[in-house]
């Protein structure tokens, strides 16, 4: 699993008018090619009077799964350069489709890739980028004397305390990003007079917006 990526909130629309013609970007997270698609169809179908519908995505913790959809524009002038933006963007598991409404003006093919592109760009900043970062979950516990110590020290820090359990022991669940773990263990240890048990629990992600 990957440290840490980007990638953007679930959902981000906005249009923008070029030469009289509608584009509406619309930005999803996607984290399997199935989603992707099926994304695509939503819109085609919500979108089924526009011109094109143009997309692409980028899904895969090595970017393994890439498409690019002119649906109907000249190639390489729509779904090329949505995917391009994705990528410059540095983002991950990402499915944009562009909606266009033909306004009668016609954009040549530079035209047209500025246009696609920055419908792109628009949906992704409608939609806002943010960092996952992975995490590891620890279980730390320890006797009642100890709680008061280690939960007031621990809120002076950036990991992260997601309950306490009260039963014969206190346990109290931390959240602690993968690289920090052997420092927060060895701090934990040192502050308690190696009074705790420490535990590892499930990995999983956390989100931090990007601004």
């Amino acid at each position: 699993m990957l440290k840490k990526y980007y990638t953007i909130n679930p959902y981000g629309e906005e249009e923008i008018e070029i030469q009289k013609s509608r584009f509406i970007g619309h930005a999803k997270r996607c984290e399997t090619e199935e989603e992707a698609k099926a994304f695509i169809q939503d819109i085609k179908k919500t979108h089924a009077q526009a011109t094109h519908n143009c997309s692409a995505y980028l899904i895969g913790e090595h970017d393994q799964i890439q498409k690019a959809l002119d649906d109907g524009e000249p190639s390489g002038t729509a779904g090329v350069p949505i995917l391009e933006v994705i990528k410059k963007r540095g983002l991950k598991d990402t499915c944009i489709v562009v909606t266009r409404y033909f306004g009668g003006v016609k954009l040549g093919a530079g035209g047209l890739i500025r246009a696609y592109s920055s419908s792109a760009k628009s949906a992704i900043d409608q939609a806002g980028i943010v960092e996952r970062r992975l995490i590891q979950k620890l279980a730390v516990t320890a006797s009642y004397p100890l709680l008061g110590k280690l939960e007031n020290e621990l809120r002076q820090t950036d990991y992260i305390v997601e309950s306490i359990d009260y039963l014969d022991q206190v346990t109290i669940h931390l959240a602690v990003i993968v690289d920090d773990v052997e420092t927060c263990k060895n701090w934990l240890i040192n502050l308690s007079s190696d009074q705790v048990t420490i535990t590892e629990k499930e990995t999983a992600y956390i989100e931090v917006p990007v601004a």
